[in-house]
């Protein structure tokens, strides 16, 4: 189920950044996680699943950028914290 939940989160949060080059650090792809997780009504699995998925599916230095709106309530939640 996990796994499933894993890669439904980055085919709908997150898409190839072939421009820039950067991905997105560890911190905002969990953040971007969680934020998924609430909009989708889904429980955030533990931190130590997340990164082993992520291990498994996201390839050393493969370019990430979010997307979507996981990505828009991610932001604004990040905003809204930094004020």
């Amino acid at each position: 189920m996990a796994h499933s939940q894993f890669a439904q989160f980055l085919h709908e949060a997150t898409c190839p950044d072939h421009e820039s080059g950067r991905t997105l650090d560890d911190d905002s792809l969990y953040g971007l996680y969680t934020s998924w997780c609430s909009l989708s009504q889904q429980e955030p699995q533990p931190e130590h699943l997340f990164w082993d998925a992520m291990s498994q599916r996201v390839r050393p230095g493969q370019s990430l950028r979010m997307t979507g709106p996981a990505a828009a309530d991610y932001i604004l939640c990040s905003y809204r914290a930094l004020v």
